[in-house]
């Protein structure tokens, strides 16, 4: 909802700079709008466009390699092809893989320079700006349209609470707008926020947002967030240190990405390796950690948003994958 809620206000201003009025009018009265980001884009932003009927396949991938890094020039390329029309370009800011950030800054100069709608996803990394050692991730953000983040990641609260912040409030209000009758009319100094959000009926996700705010404040998420960057490079470091064990991107955050890669394994049986050993996690118990594709390659991917864990629990999760692994090839 945070992601669709950006892109919503997207679409409502793409739509005004060629005189449609998309919520009222339909998609039908509106040319298709151009969607580019590199291929970092999460699923929920494509689930997003989707949705708002945009089309999930709407978007330009503009990567440099496998991995999904961006490629500034080509998308510069795409947006000088549109000859000026209005398009939205989505930044990523910590992408689920390996807590990469696409160039937010240099996404905010060519928002600027070709008139497009710059969306931010921040469901990770909008927390960089915690820490002075990671706000620098986050360079250019303030030059975005939206942005999205997930408090029930780094914020610790309960599971679907995400928030968006839109530069221009009269965007949302149009977009969501549903008044009637029965209901109040929203005013400047007691907004209604039902018609500035998809959802009409909803529980009071901010009361544990603004609770923990309270409780911990600045420097106490500077805390969580610097434990968890330093839980992420133990693990890195642990990983490039071992002989068994290969980093498969660099850990700039607090996602490490990699896999057990024992020597003398054939190269062509590692995914199928790395795959039993984590249907084996599950089973076992010691630690949860998820498994995904970094650049077709199967892996791991420790993200460390908890309070709770330690350097201990952290070296944990390279300890039990070694050790499955080591089950695994002996056939037990």
């Amino acid at each position: 909802m945070a992601n669709f809620t950006g892109l919503a206000a997207g679409r409502r201003w793409c739509a005004s700079r060629v005189g449609v009025d998309v919520e009222k009018e339909g998609l039908a009265a509106l040319p298709q709008i151009p969607v580019l980001s590199s291929g970092f884009i999460h699923v929920s932003a494509l689930k997003s466009l989707g949705m708002l009927g945009l089309g999930r396949a709407t978007p330009k991938i503009c990567s440099a390699d496998a991995t999904g890094r961006i490629d500034l020039a080509r998308m510069e390329e795409e947006l000088k092809r549109l000859d000026g029309r209005p398009a939205i370009l989505v930044g990523n800011a910590g992408e689920v893989n390996a807590g990469h950030f696409d160039p937010i800054a240099n996404l905010a100069e060519l928002a600027e320079r070709y008139g497009a709608w710059l969306h931010v996803d921040g469901a990770f990394g909008l927390f960089a700006g915690a820490s002075p050692r990671t706000q620098h991730l986050l360079d250019g953000t303030a030059g975005a349209h939206s942005v999205s983040a997930d408090g029930h990641k780094w914020l610790n609260v309960p599971y679907d609470c995400g928030f968006t912040f839109v530069r221009e409030r009269s965007l949302l209000e149009e977009a969501f707008y549903a008044g009637a009758d029965y209901l109040p009319e929203s005013e400047e100094d007691r907004p209604n926020y039902a018609y500035m959000a998809p959802e009409m009926s909803r529980r009071a996700r901010s009361l544990a947002v603004w609770a923990t705010l309270k409780a911990y404040g600045r420097a106490g998420y500077r805390e969580i967030v610097e434990r968890c960057l330093d839980n992420a490079g133990h693990v890195a470091q642990l990983v490039e240190e071992a002989p068994d064990m290969e980093l498969l991107a660099p850990a700039p955050f607090n996602i490490v990405c990699f896999r057990y890669r024992p020597d003398g394994f054939p190269e062509e049986a590692l995914d199928a390796l790395n795959l039993e050993i984590e249907e084996r996690v599950l089973m076992d118990g010691r630690v949860y950690v998820g498994s995904t594709r970094w650049a077709g390659t199967v892996g791991f991917r420790p993200a460390f948003v908890n309070w709770r864990t330690t350097d201990d629990d952290a070296a944990l999760v390279v300890e039990v994958v070694r050790d499955l692994g080591q089950q695994v090839r002996a056939g037990a």
